[in-house]
């Protein structure tokens, strides 16, 4: 009689889970919504028993605090710890962009509900020349705005560009390197002031003192501008593959070349972005612009002769030397904030299009 062998049964056990359940989508909102339904009730009854208005920021402060302590703990008992933690953060990462908006949100209504409704045909052709009170414009402040800002960029980006290449290119483990590096770092931290100062400084010295030149203006933004552009070209120089670089040299091609058809078109985007942000960032200044262009009420073409005026001055002297009506004077200073806030977003938007446009395209 032959026996039967049966081979071992292996009981194969289930693995274990990493969570012990999932919230569902809608959670996290109504846990939202349900805390700043509570910090309203708390506060509108404090508003209404001491007869004080909403606090608006306390009522989003303390929503936004009580929203974190519950989801996190509601997320620890039913998820676990791990994932408790990460909703924690992200929703202090979401509180922290939306503080972060508040102020830019505000700005942005505030300048347009104020700015908007005195913006006319009048204001966009029409100088302050012989205008006292009510009516005039701001083109002569946009002309001089316009030809600063270009004379600047004109000045400034040959010089930022060429350093740059020289930082990346040639000046690897070079002394001279290093030294240019430091003065750029510290171009960067210098106040806008001083750069006027110093750009009315050198001019005094061959015109006299007291000169005022919409040259001057655009010399002491240049000194603004060029450690954005050097900072930021470097940046996308240094993206650049060694391979690119390599592979043209192995055909032969010179330095200068490559730099010129290889690198520089391959980093064209970015540079582009970088240079129109170093554009917006000095196109709103106003305390060395006070020195070196100073301010007028007619429109000036010539950078080299005579005084110029600037949306950011101009906005700056209606707002300080208010006449009768005070409201013509405020009213203009909001319309000029307008169409500085315009010309940057404008400004911005170009930057966007030339990067997507001269993007390396990676596709067939």
């Amino acid at each position: 009689m032959t026996a039967t062998l049966t081979p071992p049964t292996t009981v194969v056990e289930p693995s274990p889970r990493l969570t012990s359940g999932h919230l569902a989508r809608w959670a996290p909102w109504a846990l939202l919504a349900g805390s700043l339904a509570a910090s309203a009730a708390v506060f509108g009854v404090t508003a209404v028993s001491s007869g004080s208005p909403f606090n608006l920021g306390g009522w989003a402060v303390v929503g936004a605090i009580v929203y974190l302590a519950l989801i996190f703990t509601i997320s620890a008992i039913i998820e676990g710890r791990r994932k408790a933690v990460d909703r924690l953060i992200t929703g202090v990462v979401t509180v922290a962009f939306l503080i972060a908006m508040v102020p830019l949100v505000s700005v942005a209504i505030t300048v347009i509900s104020l700015g908007a409704p005195h913006w006319n045909a009048e204001f966009f052709t029409w100088s302050m020349r012989n205008v006292v009170g009510e009516g005039g414009g701001a083109v002569h402040a946009i002309v001089g705005t316009v030809l600063i800002t270009l004379a600047a960029a004109v000045i400034s980006i040959p010089i930022g560009l060429f350093t740059a290449i020289y930082l990346i290119e040639y000046g690897q483990n070079n002394r001279l390197a290093r030294g240019i590096t430091f003065l750029v770092d510290v171009m960067t931290g210098i106040p806008s002031i001083v750069a006027g100062l110093f750009a009315y400084a050198l001019f005094a010295l061959f015109l006299g003192p007291g000169v005022r030149l919409g040259i001057i203006g655009s010399v002491a933004l240049a000194v603004l501008m060029i450690p954005v552009v050097v900072r930021s070209t470097e940046e996308m120089l240094r993206l650049v593959p060694n391979e690119l670089r390599e592979a043209a040299y192995a055909l032969g091609v010179p330095k200068w070349l490559t730099i010129a058809k290889v690198v520089l078109p391959t980093a064209i985007a970015g540079i582009t972005t970088g240079i129109m942000l170093s554009i917006s960032r000095v196109i709103g200044e106003t305390a060395p612009l006070l020195i070196t262009a100073g301010f007028t009420s007619s429109v000036n073409y010539d950078l080299f002769d005579g005084r110029m005026q600037t949306l950011p001055v101009f906005t700056y002297t209606q707002y300080m030397n208010q006449g009768i009506p005070a409201e013509a004077y405020i009213g203009r200073a909001w319309a000029a904030a307008l169409t500085l806030i315009v010309i940057v977003m404008v400004l911005n938007l170009v930057a966007r299009t030339i990067a997507r446009v001269f993007a390396p395209k990676t596709g067939r």
